[in-house]
């Protein structure tokens, strides 16, 4: 039997050694902004006002995403892009991601390059002077991205989803339901008779269908608008990642409130704006002639009423959005 060749033009990861592999992902994420970046046991950070702002995520192979429809890019941007709008919807900005991989050992080295531009990409475009501080990795049967986001609050105070008040108006800055869209239509039309996911056909897509596809498979979240939004005295923000309603039902009941949505506000498909996920808006709430530029209003803040969540003031009681544990099953991830 002829041994593998590590030298190989696109070896594969358990062809190498961790340092070569990680030598190969450096080469690929930028430079460095911490006081002691990758390359020791651990990363130094500046932290300017004493507070650090961390948040955590995981994509795993199968509920998360399927690689007939991910390319390596887009998983790496993908995942800077939903932990990055974690840290802005607490008014901070991002400062470092911290990335561990579990890879099956015949992951070939150029997805993992290709995971590691993704991310540098990311934080590029949406995060300027955030960077991978570090990570790990290790080898596992199921490709699992977890990415730890760390970011700074500037002095400022962080926001959270607990202080809205009545006659707030209810903001978003973003996309609601493009990212669903894009996501029924991998499944609708991307998947064999036996209901296996198939490489994606652009050709076969009109220009909205790919820009819905674009936004599930590469979401691109208005990071910087964050610190935006607390400047401008947002009393509540959350990242819409599970649907507008879904998570307007989550701030109001932790800022012990009603949240009515206008209908009009929503476009034309109201019910995927509403239960639509994966799109990393950010809604926010504004005491009254403080939205900024970037954010469009949506709704208003009433007092508790009958459910968290109303429609032009009627009760909103779908549950729609997405729960990893009730909709995998469903076949829905």
């Amino acid at each position: 039997m002829t041994a593998p060749d590590p030298t190989g033009p696109d070896p594969t990861v358990g062809e190498l050694s961790e340092g070569r592999i990680l030598g190969r992902i450096l080469e690929r994420i930028g430079a460095s902004a911490a006081v002691v970046g990758p390359g020791d046991d651990a990363a130094v950070l500046a932290v300017p006002d004493g507070r650090v702002v961390a948040t955590v995520d995981t994509l795993v192979h199968g509920p998360d995403f399927r690689l007939a429809w991910s390319n390596a890019f887009d998983l790496g941007f993908k995942a800077a892009a939903v932990n990055l709008a974690d840290v802005a919807a607490m008014g901070a900005r991002p400062t470092a991601l911290l990335v561990a991989l579990a890879m099956p050992d015949d992951t070939r080295l150029s997805f993992v390059e290709g995971l590691a531009e993704g991310l540098r990409a990311g934080c590029a475009e949406l995060a300027p002077g955030c960077a991978v501080e570090g990570g790990d990795l290790t080898v596992s049967a199921t490709l699992t991205i977890a990415v730890t986001a760390l970011g700074v609050l500037d002095g400022r105070e962080p926001v959270l989803r607990s202080g809205a008040r009545v006659g707030d108006v209810v903001a978003i800055a973003g996309e609601t339901g493009r990212a669903a869209a894009g996501l029924r239509i991998l499944f609708d039309r991307f998947r064999d008779a036996e209901g296996v996911p198939v490489a994606i056909d652009a050709d076969a897509l009109g220009r909205d269908e790919q820009e819905a596809v674009i936004a599930q498979l590469r979401p691109h979240p208005p990071v910087s608008l964050g610190p935006v939004a607390a400047d401008a005295g947002a009393t509540a923000m959350m990242d819409v990642s599970d649907g507008l309603a879904l998570d307007a039902r989550r701030m109001a009941t932790a800022s012990g409130i009603t949240i009515d949505l206008h209908a009009s506000a929503l476009g034309s498909d109201l019910h995927g704006a509403l239960t639509g996920g994966e799109d990393h808006a950010l809604l926010a709430c504004f005491p009254p002639g403080a939205v900024p530029a970037g954010f469009r209003p949506i709704g208003v803040v009433v007092a508790a009423g009958p459910s968290p969540v109303s429609v032009d003031g009627t009760p909103y009681e779908e549950r729609g959005g997405w729960d990893p544990y009730a909709d995998w099953d469903a076949g829905r991830g």
